[in-house]
Order: structure tokens, then C-alpha cells, then sequence
């Protein structure tokens, strides 16, 4: 009995024992959260709640998914590396000085274009030639095209490549440029990239061509980095022409995925713009393939960049987990809001972005711009889809106009403010785009483009529903219930 007993008490303290360390641990925890991370309230209650009722489980979860900290560390080299590239073949401040004394300059660009290049934007120019891409076929014919033609070097990053005809067609391409001896670079993300052309990879690395996947699988599974991923798509051809915006290269996006018709945006660039998007993907390169490094940064960049005779100004914008104190993309988008007077048409696929724009969104509306948003009437990541139809019934409550687009999936990331400023990129509006991803925008300072894509917007708004509240709010009790779910989701990604 005695021996009973004493099993009994030791198997008491054990269990003591355990609690105090979680109780320890969940404290600490939540010093991190509070003191040190400095996070959204709404995010650090969800925390609270999960180290409450999953302690242990919290905690590893809090590792994986939310903690911030290691950011600064393992992503500082990374922005050092980065700003040093910019300083070195960059002198956008002297650029701006000298082009906004022009007489010519729009005077809505004074003053902008200086806020984004303090908030984080590169390379302001002057001589561009920018043709907007909006049709998937075009996207891949002009591209395809381009690169059959590249003499020198092909520098190519993009998020996704899938295993069929259109991404095997860009591998051929490239493997054929590499046995042609071109230096071609091709970068794409592990998680993006997954059942990419693994064979046609192949190919084009015994041709001669250098392949990097951006945070590689067999690093993933014990890293925090499996959160962040390289949702950019560039490409650079013979340093004379460039690509940016949201489409990733594979059959779905000429019309012939799950969701028929896709509808993105992408930007064709002649000019000194296309130094900045240069330096952007050597930099990814260099961080990503450390022992196939890019040391000689100047034969990529062509005198034809710089003595184009295109009118169009432009910054290139970027944004990642690197730029740990301030994300450029997030303070773009925020200083787009801000500056609108009239008009800010934004299209984006999901818009779940943090408490700071949904408010300047807001306060817009409120002003009297004409806010309008297109999202898709379907999803293609359904918490994501949930999140969104929730937070546009918040912006609709505030004024502002929100259409479902009925035809197909509609990708693009466009915001459109005013009669000048354009921007199109890879960056969404939400939590990932804004906070985890690393993301390339073209932000464009051109009535001409500005006008197409406005075209382009009312043309989408032909297939588009308005929402509103009321259809929001007159979903089943259970669409209600998985859209507080997934926002608690949110809260914690």
C-alpha cells in the first residue's frame, strides 16, 4: 500500500512538474508576443487563446507559423546584400531631383514618387516604354517570343512552372538558349514550383543552364522559412527587355485550368526600369545559389536600358520578409490610398490586408473617391475566399464599391489611382503578399497606361455582380461560421 502510494505522489509531482514547464513556456510565449514581437492585438489574442487551450502544441505552432523575430537574422545579410547591389548601380535620388524640376512633370508626381522611393522603391526612370498585358495567350506568345530571340543572357525568376505543354515550352526554350551558350538563370520557388517540369529541368541543366529553387524542400520541413515564398515573376531578356506582374506560366493561365478563363496582368518594360528588376533577381539569385554566384553584376546590364526613348516613368517596388522594419509594398499600396482623390480602382484576388489599409480604404470612400474593388466570385484558396467576401462586407459598410467577377478566375493585381498612377506587380492585398511574401510591383507614372488599364477595369466590370451587404449577410449560418474560422486562421498566418 505504502508503495502504492508513494507511486501515486511521484506521479503527482511528475505531472507538477510538467505544468510548471508548460505554464513557464506559455509565459514566455507570451512575453515574446507582447514585449518583443510587438504584434496586431487581434493576432496576439488568437495566440493567447491557442497557448491557453494547446499549450504545447501552441507553442510549436507559434514556431512555425507566427513568430516574426528570426526575420531580422535570417533575412539581414539578405537586405544588406540588396541595398548594396542598389547603391552601387542605382542613383534614383538624382533622378528624381533633376526630373521633377521639369516643367513637363505632372504635378500630382511631385512629392509621390519621392514618398515611394523613401518607402523602399528602386530605380525611378524616366525613358520607359511599358505595354500592359492583360490576355494570357498574348502573355505567352510575347514572352515565348522574346526569349527566342535573346542573343546575349536570359535572367528568369517566376513563382510557378507547371508539368505540362506551356511550362515544358518555356523549358525547351531555355534549354535550347543555354546549348546555344547563353547564360541563363533560372530561379522559381520551391513551394510554388512543386510538380514543376522536373524533366525538362533536367535538360536545361545539362545544357548548361543554372537552376535554383528559392528555400529548398529538404530545408523546409524544421524551418520557419516554409512560410516565406518567392511569389515574384520576372523575366529579363539581352538587358533591353523585361516582364513583371502576376502570371505564372502554365496551361491554366491561356484559358484551359479548373477555372476556364484566367484574368491577369503583366507589364512589358523597355527602359532604364528594367536595371532595377536586374538587380532585384541577381540579388534573389545570389541569396538562393550561394555557390553558383552572379559576381560580375555589370554584364547584365545593357547601355540599350539607358538610351531607350520611351516617355513612361517608373519605380520598381519590392517587398519581403528581408525588409523586416518596413515592407515597400505595404507602404505603395498605403500611399496609393492616401494620395487618391477622385479615383482608386483597385483588382485583386484576395484582399485580407492588415488593419492600417482596410482603414485608409475606408477613409477613402468616406472622402468621396470612387473606391471600387474586383475580387473573384470564386475562390481558388477557399479560407482565403472566406476572408475576402468577409472583409469586403467591412469595406462595402464604409462606402465602398465591390464587384464579384463572374467570368472564370480573375488574378490580376492592379490598383489604378487618379488620373496618373498605376500599379502592377505579383503583390496581392492581403496578410501573405503584404507581410510574408517576397514581391516585385511596377508602380507606372503614365496617363496612357493609366487609361488602358482603366479601360480594362470597366471592360471586367461587363462581367462582374455588384455585391453588398445584404447578400453578405444573408448567407446560411453556416458560411458565417467558416468565415469567423477562417478569419481566426488569418489572425494567426
Amino acid at each position: 500500500m505504502v508503495a502504492l502510494t508513494d507511486m501515486f505522489f511521484s506521479f503527482v509531482d511528475a505531472i507538477s512538474v510538467i505544468v510548471w514547464l508548460v505554464v513557464v513556456v506559455d509565459v514566455v510565449a507570451i512575453f515574446v508576443l507582447l514585449f518583443l514581437e510587438r504584434m496586431d492585438p487581434r493576432s496576439f489574442v488568437a495566440w493567447l487563446v491557442i497557448f491557453i487551450f494547446l499549450p504545447v502544441l501552441g507553442v510549436v505552432l507559434y514556431l512555425f507559423l507566427g513568430c516574426t523575430l528570426y526575420r531580422k537574422h535570417v533575412f539581414s545579410l539578405k537586405e544588406i546584400e540588396d541595398e548594396r547591389l542598389a547603391g552601387q548601380y542605382l542613383d534614383e535620388f538624382e533622378n528624381i531631383d533633376a526630373d521633377l524640376q521639369a516643367d513637363d512633370v505632372d504635378p500630382a508626381i511631385r512629392g509621390f514618387a519621392k514618398a515611394i522611393r523613401n518607402a523602399g522603391g528602386w530605380g525611378y526612370s524616366v525613358n520607359n516604354d511599358v505595354e500592359l498585358i492583360t490576355e494570357g495567350q498574348e502573355k505567352m506568345d510575347r514572352l515565348f517570343g522574346d526569349l527566342r530571340q535573346a542573343k546575349d543572357f536570359i535572367l528568369f525568376q517566376y513563382y510557378i512552372i507547371r508539368d505540362d505543354e506551356v511550362g515544358n515550352e518555356l523549358m525547351e526554350i531555355l534549354a535550347q538558349k543555354a546549348e546555344e551558350g547563353l547564360d541563363v538563370y533560372l530561379l522559381t520557388d520551391a513551394f510554388g514550383n512543386g510538380k514543376g517540369p522536373k524533366a525538362g529541368i533536367r535538360r536545361f541543366k545539362a545544357a548548361g543552364g543554372h537552376f535554383a529553387l528559392f528555400h529548398r524542400p529538404i530545408k523546409l520541413l524544421l524551418s520557419p522559412k516554409k512560410n516565406h515564398r518567392n511569389h515574384r515573376k520576372i523575366a529579363i531578356i539581352d538587358g533591353g527587355i523585361s516582364y513583371c506582374g502576376g502570371y505564372n506560366i502554365g496551361r491554366e493561365y491561356i484559358h484551359q485550368g479548373r477555372f476556364g478563363y484566367w484574368r491577369d496582368a503583366s507589364v512589358r518594360i523597355r527602359g532604364a526600369a528594367i536595371v532595377p528588376l536586374t538587380l532585384r533577381t541577381v540579388a534573389d539569385w545570389n541569396y538562393t545559389a550561394k555557390k553558383d554566384r552572379i559576381t560580375d553584376v555589370g554584364r547584365f546590364i545593357s547601355d540599350e536600358a539607358y538610351a531607350n526613348e520611351g516617355t513612361d516613368r517608373v519605380q520598381i517596388v519590392s517587398g519581403g520578409p528581408d525588409t523586416y522594419r518596413n515592407n515597400p509594398v505595404r507602404l505603395q499600396y498605403l500611399e496609393m490610398i492616401r494620395h487618391a482623390r477622385r479615383v482608386l480602382y483597385i483588382t485583386t484576388p484576395y484582399i485580407t490586408p492588415d488593419g492600417m489599409i482596410t482603414e485608409c480604404i475606408k477613409c477613402a470612400a468616406i472622402a468621396g473617391v470612387d473606391t471600387r474593388v474586383i475580387i473573384p466570385a470564386v475562390g481558388d484558396h477557399i479560407f482565403v475566399h472566406w476572408n475576402t467576401l468577409s472583409a469586403a462586407n467591412e469595406l462595402m459598410r464604409y462606402g465602398v464599391r465591390v464587384y464579384l467577377h463572374q467570368n472564370g478566375f480573375n488574378h490580376a493585381k492592379t490598383i489604378i489611382c487618379d488620373e496618373t498612377f498605376l500599379s502592377v506587380g505579383s503583390a496581392n492585398m492581403d496578410d501573405r503578399s503584404l507581410n510574408l511574401n517576397f514581391e516585385t510591383n511596377a508602380m507606372i507614372y503614365s496617363r496612357s497606361a493609366r487609361d488602358e488599364m482603366h479601360r480594362m477595369f470597366m471592360h471586367d466590370l461587363d462581367y462582374c455582380t455588384e455585391y453588398s451587404c445584404e447578400e453578405y449577410e444573408s448567407m446560411p449560418f453556416k458560411y458565417k461560421v467558416r468565415t469567423k474560422i477562417s478569419y481566426f486562421f488569418k489572425l494567426i498566418s
